[in-house]
């Protein structure tokens, strides 16, 4: 009997261990309206942000936990029922290890949407990376989360985000209804000005300050994107203006340019 009561007592405490290990907490997801940092520092060493692989997922798949608790995002503002916590990317975007970039495991919509989770105070805020948009062309341009070297993450030709110090830049759209509609080519080479390329000229944004430059491309240009990023190579370059920012222009004085420029 008193093996019995042992062992009772054992699956019990398992049990609540078990519960206690998978309990989650759900959080609604702010706007992101202006240009935000998120390096923040932990107010005590429990204040951590882990990821975990989810066990049996395929394709592979994410939660993320604060403490010992899973996070869940809400994904519907009017709907607390409408919620996950499976991501298909978790990513650290800073030094401190304070912000996570993640994008759900959700293809019910245009593209999974894009949620940075960030420590604040002693707890977490979500905010959203989503700006409506009525592009008509923003199922091929609409394409998430995509690392851009070193310099950070462009998500949706609508934020970018600079890697180590987790800021956070609205970039300035061509239209304010919608969203750039354009292929992402290339950095300048400070790491500050994302070129696109939208039909053919180049739309070009300077993220810190939202100042903007539109150049119109010359000759006879490839057509595809490979060709396109060859034929710029041999005939822009990057060049600064009177506030030193810098912008791709057409090299009309046969200027030698050195690829390190596109790199």
């Amino acid at each position: 009997m008193k093996l019995f009561l042992y062992a009772l007592a054992l699956i019990t405490l398992s049990v609540g261990c078990n519960k206690k290990e998978e309990q989650t907490k759900t959080y609604l997801p702010r706007i992101l309206t202006k240009n935000e940092g998120f390096n923040r520092y932990p107010e005590q060493k429990s204040d951590s942000l882990t990821i975990y692989n989810v066990v049996n997922s395929n394709p592979q798949q994410f939660s993320v936990r604060f403490r010992d608790t899973i996070v869940r995002i809400q994904t519907d503002a009017s709907d607390k029922s409408k919620s996950s916590d499976k991501f298909t990317s978790a990513q650290f975007i800073n030094t401190q290890k304070t912000c996570l970039l993640v994008q759900l495991a959700d293809s019910t919509g245009l593209v999974a949407p894009s949620y940075l989770i960030s420590l604040k105070g002693k707890g977490l805020e979500v905010i959203s990376l989503y700006r409506a948009s009525s592009g008509s062309q923003d199922q091929k341009f609409s394409k998430g989360i995509n690392r851009v070297g070193a310099a950070g993450y462009l998500v949706d030709n609508d934020f970018f985000i600079t890697n180590v110090n987790a800021k956070v830049y609205l970039l300035k759209r061509q239209n304010p209804a919608e969203r750039i509609q354009g292929q992402f080519l290339l950095m300048s080479p400070d790491r500050q000005t994302a070129v696109f390329l939208v039909q053919r000229s180049l739309y070009q944004v300077h993220y810190p300050s939202a100042e903007v430059s539109t150049e119109v491309l010359k000759g006879d240009v490839p057509q595809d994107i490979p060709g396109v990023y060859a034929w710029i190579q041999n005939n822009y370059s990057f060049q600064k203006n009177k506030k030193s920012i810098s912008f791709l222009k057409y090299n009309d004085d046969d200027r030698i340019v050195d690829i390190k420029e596109f790199k």
